[in-house]
């Protein structure tokens, strides 16, 4: 969590393409033996993402699978606020 923190969010909100992010906990635990996190970006705009995606997004996940190979679940998922 601590280079989630001072490295890989700070790289990530640096690209200037997401407005925000959230780190949140699972409370509903399944029996994983662990804890559970989503960490959630924000953007303005459509465009904003698909830019992230298209010319950041696999060199940040590149960072976190070579740190973390077999401790974390990676699934992308573009969510609506209504």
């Amino acid at each position: 969590m601590e280079w989630l923190k001072a490295v890989h969010i700070p790289e990530a909100m640096n690209t200037g393409k997401p407005k925000s992010y959230k780190i949140m906990h699972l409370l509903t635990e399944v029996e994983n033996a662990g804890a559970t996190y989503s960490l959630q970006y924000s953007f303005e705009k459509m465009e904003d993402f698909k830019d992230f995606e298209r010319e950041f997004l696999d060199d940040l996940n590149d960072e976190v699978y070579k740190r973390y190979t077999g401790n974390y679940v990676f699934f992308p998922s573009l969510l609506e606020e209504i």
